[in-house]
Protein backbone atom coordinates (compact mmCIF):
# COMPACT_ATOMS: atom_id res chain seq x y z
CA UNK A 1 0.00 0.00 0.00
CA UNK A 2 2.98 2.32 0.30
CA UNK A 3 2.81 3.26 -3.38
CA UNK A 4 -0.56 4.96 -2.83
CA UNK A 5 1.26 8.08 -1.58
CA UNK A 6 -1.62 10.46 -2.32
CA UNK A 7 -4.08 8.90 0.14
CA UNK A 8 -2.46 10.54 3.15
CA UNK A 9 -3.42 14.22 3.27
CA UNK A 10 -0.35 16.31 4.12
CA UNK A 11 -0.76 19.98 5.02
CA UNK A 12 0.95 22.12 2.39
CA UNK A 13 2.59 24.19 5.14
CA UNK A 14 3.76 21.26 7.27
CA UNK A 15 7.09 22.24 8.90
CA UNK A 16 6.84 25.56 7.03
CA UNK A 17 5.75 27.81 9.89
CA UNK A 18 7.57 30.93 8.67
CA UNK A 19 6.24 30.54 5.12
CA UNK A 20 2.72 29.93 6.40
CA UNK A 21 2.87 33.09 8.51
CA UNK A 22 3.95 35.15 5.50
CA UNK A 23 1.26 33.57 3.31
CA UNK A 24 -1.57 34.18 5.79
CA UNK A 25 -0.40 37.74 6.43
CA UNK A 26 -1.03 38.77 2.81
CA UNK A 27 -4.13 36.58 2.32
CA UNK A 28 -7.80 37.27 2.84
CA UNK A 29 -9.51 35.00 5.35
CA UNK A 30 -12.90 33.67 4.20
CA UNK A 31 -15.47 31.68 6.15
CA UNK A 32 -18.08 30.18 3.85
CA UNK A 33 -21.13 27.96 4.25
CA UNK A 34 -21.71 24.50 2.82
CA UNK A 35 -22.57 24.51 -0.93
CA UNK A 36 -21.08 27.99 -1.49
CA UNK A 37 -19.40 28.36 -4.88
CA UNK A 38 -15.78 29.48 -4.56
CA UNK A 39 -15.15 30.00 -8.25
CA UNK A 40 -16.71 29.09 -11.57
CA UNK A 41 -15.34 27.65 -14.78
CA UNK A 42 -14.10 30.45 -17.07
CA UNK A 43 -13.56 32.85 -14.13
CA UNK A 44 -10.21 34.60 -14.34
CA UNK A 45 -7.70 32.60 -12.32
CA UNK A 46 -6.18 35.58 -10.50
CA UNK A 47 -6.02 33.98 -7.03
CA UNK A 48 -5.55 30.66 -5.27
CA UNK A 49 -6.73 29.31 -1.93
CA UNK A 50 -5.38 27.60 1.17
CA UNK A 51 -8.04 25.42 2.81
CA UNK A 52 -7.54 25.53 6.58
CA UNK A 53 -10.84 23.81 7.43
CA UNK A 54 -13.45 21.89 5.44
CA UNK A 55 -13.82 20.01 2.17
CA UNK A 56 -14.06 21.37 -1.39
CA UNK A 57 -14.94 19.65 -4.64
CA UNK A 58 -13.39 20.61 -7.97
CA UNK A 59 -15.82 19.70 -10.73
CA UNK A 60 -17.18 20.48 -14.16
CA UNK A 61 -20.70 20.55 -15.63
CA UNK A 62 -21.30 18.55 -18.81
CA UNK A 63 -23.69 19.51 -21.59
CA UNK A 64 -26.15 16.97 -20.20
CA UNK A 65 -26.07 18.62 -16.77
CA UNK A 66 -23.94 15.97 -15.02
CA UNK A 67 -21.26 17.17 -12.60
CA UNK A 68 -18.17 14.94 -12.71
CA UNK A 69 -15.83 15.52 -9.76
CA UNK A 70 -12.15 15.85 -10.70
CA UNK A 71 -10.67 16.34 -7.23
CA UNK A 72 -11.58 16.68 -3.57
CA UNK A 73 -9.53 19.29 -1.72
CA UNK A 74 -9.19 18.71 2.01
CA UNK A 75 -7.89 20.56 5.05
CA UNK A 76 -4.33 21.72 4.44
CA UNK A 77 -4.62 21.75 0.64
CA UNK A 78 -3.67 24.57 -1.70
CA UNK A 79 -5.89 24.79 -4.78
CA UNK A 80 -6.49 27.02 -7.80
CA UNK A 81 -2.74 26.99 -8.49
CA UNK A 82 -2.62 25.92 -12.11
CA UNK A 83 -4.52 29.00 -13.30
CA UNK A 84 -3.13 31.60 -10.88
CA UNK A 85 0.44 31.11 -12.08
CA UNK A 86 -0.60 32.15 -15.58
CA UNK A 87 -3.66 34.33 -14.88
CA UNK A 88 -5.69 32.16 -17.26
CA UNK A 89 -9.41 31.25 -17.05
CA UNK A 90 -10.49 28.48 -14.69
CA UNK A 91 -10.98 25.04 -16.22
CA UNK A 92 -13.37 23.85 -13.50
CA UNK A 93 -15.67 24.95 -10.68
CA UNK A 94 -14.96 24.84 -6.93
CA UNK A 95 -17.69 24.38 -4.32
CA UNK A 96 -17.64 23.90 -0.55
CA UNK A 97 -18.99 20.48 0.47
CA UNK A 98 -18.90 21.51 4.14
CA UNK A 99 -18.55 24.83 5.93
CA UNK A 100 -15.02 26.00 5.17
CA UNK A 101 -12.31 28.36 6.28
CA UNK A 102 -10.16 29.57 3.40
CA UNK A 103 -7.31 31.96 2.83
CA UNK A 104 -7.39 33.66 -0.57
CA UNK A 105 -4.20 35.10 -2.06
CA UNK A 106 -4.00 37.10 -5.29
CA UNK A 107 -1.48 36.30 -8.00
CA UNK A 108 0.65 39.42 -7.44
CA UNK A 109 1.11 38.63 -3.74
CA UNK A 110 1.84 34.96 -4.47
CA UNK A 111 4.43 35.82 -7.11
CA UNK A 112 6.13 38.18 -4.67
CA UNK A 113 6.31 35.45 -2.03
CA UNK A 114 7.73 32.96 -4.54
CA UNK A 115 10.43 35.40 -5.66
CA UNK A 116 11.45 36.02 -2.04
CA UNK A 117 11.36 32.41 -0.81
CA UNK A 118 13.03 29.66 -2.82
CA UNK A 119 11.83 26.91 -0.45
CA UNK A 120 8.21 27.97 -0.88
CA UNK A 121 8.59 28.05 -4.66
CA UNK A 122 10.18 24.61 -4.59
CA UNK A 123 7.33 23.19 -2.51
CA UNK A 124 4.72 24.53 -4.94
CA UNK A 125 6.64 22.97 -7.85
CA UNK A 126 6.70 19.68 -5.93
CA UNK A 127 2.96 19.94 -5.27
CA UNK A 128 2.17 20.50 -8.94
CA UNK A 129 4.43 17.60 -9.85
CA UNK A 130 2.65 15.35 -7.36
CA UNK A 131 -0.69 16.25 -8.90
CA UNK A 132 0.60 15.34 -12.34
CA UNK A 133 1.68 11.98 -10.88
CA UNK A 134 -1.79 11.55 -9.41
CA UNK A 135 -3.37 12.15 -12.80
CA UNK A 136 -0.99 9.61 -14.30
CA UNK A 137 -2.01 7.04 -11.70
CA UNK A 138 -5.67 7.90 -12.29
CA UNK A 139 -5.37 7.28 -16.03
CA UNK A 140 -3.48 4.06 -15.33
CA UNK A 141 -6.26 2.92 -12.97
CA UNK A 142 -8.85 3.56 -15.66
CA UNK A 143 -6.89 1.39 -18.08
CA UNK A 144 -5.83 -1.46 -15.78
CA UNK A 145 -8.17 -1.68 -12.76
CA UNK A 146 -11.73 -2.93 -12.55
CA UNK A 147 -14.48 -0.52 -11.53
CA UNK A 148 -14.69 -2.31 -8.17
CA UNK A 149 -11.03 -1.62 -7.45
CA UNK A 150 -11.41 2.03 -8.51
CA UNK A 151 -14.44 2.40 -6.21
CA UNK A 152 -12.58 0.83 -3.30
CA UNK A 153 -9.67 3.24 -3.86
CA UNK A 154 -12.08 6.19 -3.75
CA UNK A 155 -13.47 4.96 -0.43
CA UNK A 156 -9.97 4.52 1.00
CA UNK A 157 -8.99 8.03 -0.09
CA UNK A 158 -12.10 9.49 1.58
CA UNK A 159 -11.59 7.75 4.93
CA UNK A 160 -7.78 7.65 5.12
CA UNK A 161 -7.39 10.77 7.26
CA UNK A 162 -9.97 9.43 9.74
CA UNK A 163 -7.85 6.35 10.50
CA UNK A 164 -4.95 7.51 12.71
CA UNK A 165 -3.41 4.12 13.48
CA UNK A 166 -3.14 0.59 12.10
CA UNK A 167 -5.53 -0.72 14.76
CA UNK A 168 -8.23 1.71 13.61
CA UNK A 169 -8.52 -0.12 10.27
CA UNK A 170 -10.64 -2.60 12.26
CA UNK A 171 -13.15 0.05 13.36
CA UNK A 172 -16.12 1.49 11.43
CA UNK A 173 -15.52 4.85 9.72
CA UNK A 174 -18.17 7.11 8.20
CA UNK A 175 -17.20 8.98 5.04
CA UNK A 176 -17.35 12.66 6.11
CA UNK A 177 -19.57 13.78 3.22
CA UNK A 178 -22.77 12.57 1.63
CA UNK A 179 -22.00 11.31 -1.85
CA UNK A 180 -24.35 10.18 -4.60
CA UNK A 181 -23.99 7.21 -6.93
CA UNK A 182 -23.64 9.64 -9.84
CA UNK A 183 -20.73 11.36 -8.10
CA UNK A 184 -19.05 8.03 -7.36
CA UNK A 185 -19.53 7.07 -11.00
CA UNK A 186 -17.82 10.26 -12.17
CA UNK A 187 -14.93 9.74 -9.74
CA UNK A 188 -14.35 6.18 -10.96
CA UNK A 189 -14.94 6.69 -14.68
CA UNK A 190 -17.97 4.42 -14.58
CA UNK A 191 -21.78 4.54 -14.74
CA UNK A 192 -24.45 4.86 -12.08
CA UNK A 193 -25.96 1.37 -12.66
CA UNK A 194 -22.53 -0.26 -12.30
CA UNK A 195 -21.84 1.67 -9.10
CA UNK A 196 -25.28 0.71 -7.76
CA UNK A 197 -24.52 -2.98 -8.30
CA UNK A 198 -21.11 -2.70 -6.64
CA UNK A 199 -22.51 -0.84 -3.63
CA UNK A 200 -25.09 -3.59 -3.17
CA UNK A 201 -22.30 -6.19 -3.38
CA UNK A 202 -20.21 -4.38 -0.75
CA UNK A 203 -23.24 -4.05 1.51
CA UNK A 204 -24.07 -7.74 1.12
CA UNK A 205 -20.48 -8.59 2.10
CA UNK A 206 -20.84 -6.46 5.24
CA UNK A 207 -18.09 -4.04 4.21
CA UNK A 208 -20.28 -0.91 4.03
CA UNK A 209 -23.70 0.38 5.00
CA UNK A 210 -25.52 3.27 3.31
CA UNK A 211 -28.23 5.52 4.71
CA UNK A 212 -29.37 8.69 2.91
CA UNK A 213 -26.22 8.89 0.77
CA UNK A 214 -24.05 8.56 3.90
CA UNK A 215 -21.60 5.68 3.54
CA UNK A 216 -20.19 3.94 6.60
CA UNK A 217 -17.24 1.62 6.01
CA UNK A 218 -17.84 -1.06 8.62
CA UNK A 219 -14.64 -2.98 7.95
CA UNK A 220 -11.97 -0.69 6.46
CA UNK A 221 -9.33 -3.44 6.53
CA UNK A 222 -11.43 -5.42 4.05
CA UNK A 223 -11.01 -2.60 1.53
CA UNK A 224 -7.25 -3.09 1.84
CA UNK A 225 -7.71 -6.81 1.37
CA UNK A 226 -9.58 -6.20 -1.89
CA UNK A 227 -6.77 -3.97 -3.21
CA UNK A 228 -4.02 -6.35 -2.13
CA UNK A 229 -5.73 -9.39 -3.65
CA UNK A 230 -5.87 -7.50 -6.95
CA UNK A 231 -2.17 -6.49 -6.81
CA UNK A 232 -0.82 -9.96 -5.99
Amino acid sequence: MENQWYWKNKDFFEAFDAQKEKFLRVSQKMEIDKNTMIFFEEDLGDCCFYLSKGLVRIFSVSDSGKEPIFFLRRQGDLFGLSEVLGNVPRKANAQALTSCELYKIHSAELEKLLKEDYLLARRIISLLGARVRYLGDYVSNLMTCTVKIRLVKVFIALIYDSIPSAEDWNNPVTIPIKISQEQLASMTGSTQPTISDLLQELQKDGIITIARKQVCVCKPYMLLNIIESCEI
